[in-house]
């Protein structure tokens, strides 16, 4: 039998990394999951997913960030293709291909980045025409962080962080990210977190008004005052030298500076593309951080490429 998309040209999707702005966490619910209050930015940090006709399921990984990426099963990229193709009933397989650039196990969402891209190639390579909401609730089944990453912008997120309300934020912020060389663990870093509370118990938490009233203004200085993440000292336990990133950035001009989601990058905010320039400059020169990219938001999440690749 012929597929109904013999001879399709392949579907390109970039997709941005993100930043939270705040990451406030609750006490573990009964499923194990923790409740948050967070606000993410989409941030000009991209891999580039590509959907293509194929005989079998398949996916290959190169770019930067290309070492450690699973290239089986257990890709989220892959079950994404396979979850929308089985939900739209298409049985025809594609062959996923994943420019990655945006660091494996930094608190950039790189990997729920790539099943977002990979469900909006795929509603387009299949031309199913899904609305973006429906492209959401599949993106939910697949992480907490990947709703996010097909809407892009600014969101507040809740539940467990998939699902979304709009945020207005107004102007641009410009970022300097320091990455490390070796990720951290989400779940081991969540665990790290409930045994510094020991038997405390924490409220379900809500969004900073201050947060939501610095966006609105696009007052990077306030911005950069109210920069909070509840999961920062369990990263700085399972990886004390972060301490010294965030401290040194701060010492060379930031005006903010937050371990993004889990970590271990360090997200630093600063004034311009200028101060952007020096901080990364300073961090190197330093040798605070080998890694350092800079990135601005917000941007736009999944989206479909006209043409190849740059």
């Amino acid at each position: 039998m012929t597929s109904a998309w013999a001879g399709a040209a392949p579907v390109t999707v970039r997709v941005p990394a993100k930043v939270n702005l705040e990451l406030l966490v609750g006490s573990p619910r009964a499923d194990g999951f923790h409740p948050l209050a967070t606000v993410y930015q989409a941030v000009s940090l991209y891999d580039d997913v590509t959907v293509e006709e194929s005989d079998r399921w398949s996916v290959t990984v190169d770019g930067p960030y290309a070492g450690g990426v699973p290239t089986d099963g257990s890709n989220l990229a892959l079950r994404a293709a396979r979850r929308l193709a089985a939900t739209a009933g298409v049985l025809d397989p594609v062959a996923v291909t994943i420019h990655k650039d945006i660091p494996v196990a930094g608190g950039m969402a790189g990997g729920s980045a790539d099943a977002a891209a990979a469900l909006v190639a795929c509603d387009q390579f299949w031309q199913l025409g899904l609305e973006k909401s429906a492209l959401e609730m599949e993106a939910a089944e697949l992480g907490s962080d990947v709703p996010f990453l097909v809407r892009g912008g600014t969101a507040i997120g809740s539940g467990r962080g998939e699902l979304l309300a709009p945020a207005l934020a107004r102007g641009t912020f410009h970022w300097v990210f320091a990455i490390s060389d070796e990720g951290l663990s989400t779940p081991a870093v969540y665990a790290e977190c409930d045994r510094l509370r020991g038997s405390a118990s924490v409220a379900p938490p809500e969004p900073k008004p201050e947060t939501m009233a610095a966006l609105r203004s696009g007052d990077v200085r306030a911005l950069a005052a109210v920069l909070e993440n509840d999961l920062q000292e369990a990263a700085f336990s399972l990886r004390p030298a972060l301490r010294a990133v965030l401290a040194e950035g701060l010492g060379l001009g930031a005006l903010g500076g937050v371990v993004s989601g889990s970590g271990p990058t360090v997200a630093f905010l600063v004034e311009d593309n200028e101060a952007g320039i020096d901080l990364a400059i300073g961090l190197t020169a330093s040798g605070a951080a080998a890694n350092v990219r800079r990135a601005t938001g917000p941007v736009h999440g999944a989206h479909v490429l006209v043409g190849a690749r740059d």
